[in-house]
Protein backbone atom coordinates (compact mmCIF):
# COMPACT_ATOMS: atom_id res chain seq x y z
CA UNK A 1 0.00 0.00 0.00
CA UNK A 2 2.90 2.51 0.93
CA UNK A 3 4.44 1.66 -2.71
CA UNK A 4 1.05 2.96 -4.37
CA UNK A 5 0.71 6.43 -2.09
CA UNK A 6 4.49 6.77 -2.79
CA UNK A 7 3.58 6.29 -6.59
CA UNK A 8 0.50 8.53 -6.57
CA UNK A 9 2.44 11.23 -4.80
CA UNK A 10 5.53 11.25 -7.50
CA UNK A 11 3.18 11.35 -10.24
CA UNK A 12 1.42 14.29 -9.12
CA UNK A 13 4.58 15.95 -8.36
CA UNK A 14 5.71 15.30 -11.64
CA UNK A 15 2.75 16.36 -13.40
CA UNK A 16 2.80 19.56 -11.25
CA UNK A 17 6.87 20.87 -11.61
CA UNK A 18 7.82 18.88 -14.63
CA UNK A 19 5.39 18.62 -17.02
CA UNK A 20 5.20 21.39 -19.66
CA UNK A 21 1.61 22.08 -20.80
CA UNK A 22 0.77 23.81 -23.68
CA UNK A 23 -0.58 27.05 -23.79
CA UNK A 24 -4.19 27.61 -25.03
CA UNK A 25 -3.22 29.03 -28.06
CA UNK A 26 -0.99 26.26 -29.29
CA UNK A 27 -3.62 23.92 -28.30
CA UNK A 28 -6.11 25.61 -30.54
CA UNK A 29 -3.55 25.49 -33.77
CA UNK A 30 -2.70 22.18 -32.64
CA UNK A 31 -6.65 20.76 -32.86
CA UNK A 32 -7.43 22.44 -35.87
CA UNK A 33 -4.21 21.07 -37.45
CA UNK A 34 -5.29 17.57 -36.20
CA UNK A 35 -9.83 18.17 -37.52
CA UNK A 36 -8.18 18.99 -41.03
CA UNK A 37 -5.59 15.77 -41.05
CA UNK A 38 -8.33 13.49 -40.18
CA UNK A 39 -10.50 15.06 -42.50
CA UNK A 40 -8.38 14.65 -45.38
CA UNK A 41 -7.59 11.34 -44.07
CA UNK A 42 -11.22 10.43 -43.96
CA UNK A 43 -11.55 11.95 -47.61
CA UNK A 44 -8.54 9.54 -48.88
CA UNK A 45 -10.25 6.55 -47.39
CA UNK A 46 -13.83 7.22 -49.39
CA UNK A 47 -12.22 8.23 -52.40
CA UNK A 48 -9.97 4.88 -52.32
CA UNK A 49 -13.30 2.57 -51.06
CA UNK A 50 -15.54 4.38 -53.80
CA UNK A 51 -12.67 3.56 -56.75
CA UNK A 52 -12.24 0.41 -55.44
CA UNK A 53 -15.83 -0.39 -55.43
CA UNK A 54 -16.73 0.73 -58.84
CA UNK A 55 -13.26 -1.40 -60.15
CA UNK A 56 -14.95 -4.06 -57.59
CA UNK A 57 -18.47 -3.78 -59.57
CA UNK A 58 -17.06 -3.06 -63.20
CA UNK A 59 -15.23 -6.58 -63.26
CA UNK A 60 -18.41 -8.61 -61.83
CA UNK A 61 -20.48 -7.06 -63.67
CA UNK A 62 -18.73 -7.80 -67.04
Amino acid sequence: MERLVLSIKESYNELINKVTWPTWSNLQQSTILVLIASLIFALLVFLIDTVSSQVVNFFYGL
